[in-house]
């Protein structure tokens, strides 16, 4: 018998026994030997790992000891070297801001791609953009969705916002006309089924008033808006700042608080509806609470290489100023940015404390707050907050997977997930800053240049 028909002989016999060839490998087949793997579970590190990534998911993983490496794959060794997944962030801002400014205008392909690729860079590798957005987006969405391996952060959108007529935040620069401004239950209606039929993939609120000085929604269109939205199965998440607003919100069934509440300690009575009703802190964004007056002041934040690498050079040159300095320290929100931020971390520790389901979100995006930087920012300042590392790193990828309805595919290191994972230089558990350590990062299986 020649080995043509002994190895065609060989095949049937295996597949009559049930224990048929391995599944197919595609010729771009990677082995990442000898790492440490963070999974996203929440479990220990595990030394001496291995996996196996072909078509852009990981078709095997576990201890190196058991690999059998496939034929003509190409292999790495990441001895000393730390894997997790991507960083999901739930709360950001694509596409408004160029440099130091916010317009509608700078909403370009280019800007886009230009921040979705800064984001890649620092292992942001899945990306909410939350309500201040054109249909560009949903373009770009869509062309990464049909080709399967994106070679950029992907993209999730609420597309556009809700707020009240001339409310929140529509005084801030560049965002007038960006949300809708509803001011009948019928308006509404109209919105959230333009935004279904658009295949928005959840909703926003903005619900606050800014200390009293602007228009908040009024509560029954809020309540509205999420009645509306789940009657299209599209998850609600909200703008809050007052525990008030957060308590009523949470009653009419919000899916999820896009920020910590600000204004006092959640209380039991709160930490009870958020577990009853099965809603979610998705966005802690204490570093939005920073971004009101950290600048006011000289940083040594300006001379972190890792700080450099997300700011354009004329920005950083800005940021350097006495002038730009001088109109931090003037703004309205400069003298309360510290007390925001104090309580923001305070609730966000006794809602994870409390078992209540947590996500990550920066709210980065808008003008100085640095896609990219921020997110690694965010987790420092969670560690800060009092959460342990471990629990830091499952809430920015399984955790914000889960929220979004996309476990089956990101979120943890497992077989059959798509390869978005970070290696890093130094072990993340030890201390939540050294995700800065990135030596290389995947989006399905795709190495971000």
């Amino acid at each position: 018998m020649n080995t043509r028909l002994r190895c065609a002989f060989l095949a049937v016999f295996l597949a009559a026994c049930g224990a048929g060839p391995e599944p197919p490998l595609t010729t771009d087949t990677t082995v990442l030997e000898n790492f440490t793997l963070l999974d996203g579970n929440g479990g220990p590190p595990v030394p001496g790992s291995a996996m196996v990534v072909s078509g852009g998911r990981i078709q095997w993983v576990g201890p190196q000891a058991q690999l059998n490496i496939p034929a003509r794959a190409e292999r790495m060794d990441l001895s000393g070297k730390y894997v997790m997944p991507g960083i999901i962030n739930l709360h950001g801002h694509l596409g408004n801001t160029l440099g130091l400014t916010q317009d509608p205008k700078n909403f370009t392909r280019e800007n886009l791609e230009s921040q979705l690729t800064t984001l890649a860079r620092f292992g942001v590798t899945t990306y909410v953009t939350m309500g201040s957005e054109q249909p560009l987006i949903l373009e770009l969405r869509d062309e990464q969705r049909r080709e399967g391996r994106p070679r950029m952060t992907r993209v999730v959108t609420a597309l556009r916002g809700f707020t009240g007529k001339e409310g929140y935040p529509t005084s801030a620069p560049g965002m007038k006309g960006v949300p809708y401004e509803v001011t009948s239950v019928q308006e509404v209606q109209t919105a959230v089924k333009e935004l279904a039929d658009k295949k928005a993939d959840l909703v926003k609120i903005w619900v606050d008033d800014h200390l009293g000085k602007e228009n908040k929604i009024a509560l029954n269109l809020a309540k509205a808006i999420i009645d509306e939205a789940h009657r299209h199965g599209l998850k609600v998440a909200a703008h809050i700042f007052y525990l008030s607003d957060a308590k009523e919100l949470v009653r009419a069934g919000l899916d999820a608080l896009a920020h910590s509440v600000r204004d006092k300690p959640v209380d039991d009575e709160f930490i009870a509806l958020m577990k009853e009703k099965g809603a979610w802190l998705a966005a802690a964004t204490l570093t939005r609470e920073a971004s009101t007056f950290i600048f006011g002041t000289p940083q040594a934040m300006l001379d972190d290489p890792f700080f450099q690498k997300a700011v354009p050079a004329d920005v950083l040159a800005t940021l350097r100023t006495p002038e730009l300095q001088k109109r931090v320290a003037s703004g309205p929100d400069f003298k309360h940015g510290p007390e925001w931020l104090a309580m923001g971390k305070k609730n966000l520790k006794i809602l994870f404390d409390a078992g209540v389901k947590t996500g990550f979100g920066t709210d980065s995006g808008p003008p100085m707050r640095f896609q990219g930087y921020w997110e690694h920012w965010e987790m420092e300042m969670m560690q800060d907050a009092g959460l342990k590392a471990n629990d830091i790193l499952t809430i920015a990828t399984r955790n914000s997977a889960e929220f979004l309805g996309m476990s089956k595919d990101l979120g943890t290191l497992e077989t059959g997930k798509w390869a978005d994972l970070l290696i890093l230089g130094r072990n993340p558990i030890e201390d939540i800053r050294n995700t800065r350590s990135i030596e290389m990062v995947w989006i399905a299986g795709r190495k971000v240049e």
